[in-house]
């Protein structure tokens, strides 16, 4: 039986006022994505009910606004329940714990690293930065699941780091953008896999991910059974990744469930909605 719950936990949102909510990208570069198809809060929950998404957890469009999680915060607050935030604050600075207690007080329940994409090549090198360490402390004493945006140069630090945060909830956007070019049973993503005995790690499966596994030699069908193998499915999780995929939500999710068949029910319930509540306790509770 196909999942009936579904929770997007990577989409982004953009609004059309460029006064109340100024660009301030970071490094200085506003993606196209942001710029050709803004997609605001209003667009997207529309996208929600169209493709039968009952819950979210919005992801700061660091490409487009920095550090200034405005936008992402005053929206999820005209939904309570429904929308949950995930913010970006630059964890080297001195009062970074400060500063997301902030945007804690603000509704934001998740944080994220973000060291490139689209518009600068990922550096992982501040990952492991003991500046950031007050913030990850912050994160454990409140239970705040941290996303990171990085690449397999970054998986040793990522190890590092679940090591010594062994209560914080890591969560590798695009899971971390392994390497399935070679096709099973995938060398080329042992990073990935080596990450295995640290069980606080988790694993978004965006359309990043889906892409890879349909371009041959790797398949869906090799792919994502050896996935959840090795993790279990508790530790992956659903995103859109909307609008920086293109979209529309009903057709990101049509292409991921068609990918997802062949696991078994319960594992697709998991990846699809269960995982994402245990990563975002607030969407869970309402």
């Amino acid at each position: 039986m196909a999942p009936s719950s579904f929770v997007d936990i990577h989409p982004h949102i953009i609004s059309n006022d460029v006064h109340q909510y100024p660009r301030s990208p970071l490094f200085g570069v506003q993606s196209e994505w942001s710029r050709e198809r803004p997609l605001s809060i209003e667009g997207y929950i529309a996208e929600m009910d169209a493709a039968g998404v009952q819950k979210a957890a919005v992801v700061q469009a660091s490409t487009c606004y920095g550090y200034d999680n405005s936008y992402v915060a005053d929206s999820v607050g005209k939904y309570p329940g429904r929308l949950t935030a995930v913010g970006t604050v630059d964890l080297l600075q001195a009062d970074a714990p400060e500063r997301f207690r902030h945007w804690i007080e603000r509704g934001v329940t998740g944080l994220r690293l973000f060291t490139g994409g689209s518009t600068k090549a990922i550096d992982p090198s501040s990952l492991d930065d003991p500046r950031s360490f007050p913030a990850w402390e912050l994160c454990s004493e409140a239970g705040v699941s941290i996303c990171l945006q990085t690449d397999p140069t970054g998986l040793a630090q990522v190890a590092g780091l679940a090591k010594r945060f062994p209560t914080v909830k890591i969560v590798l956007d695009h899971m971390g953008r392994p390497d399935l070019s070679d096709g099973p049973p995938y060398k080329k993503a042992s990073s990935l896999f080596g990450l295995q005995p640290f069980e606080n790690v988790h694993f978004k499966l965006t359309p990043r991910t889906v892409a890879k596994a349909k371009s041959a030699p790797a398949t869906p069908d090799t792919f994502f059974p050896r996935l959840v193998e090795v993790f279990g499915s508790r530790r992956i999780a659903w995103g859109s990744n909307l609008p920086a995929s293109a979209g529309p939500l009903s057709a990101t999710l049509a292409e991921a469930k068609e990918s997802l068949q062949c696991l078994s029910a319960e594992d697709q319930t998991w990846i699809f909605a269960k995982t994402a509540l245990t990563l975002y306790p607030s969407l869970a509770r309402s």
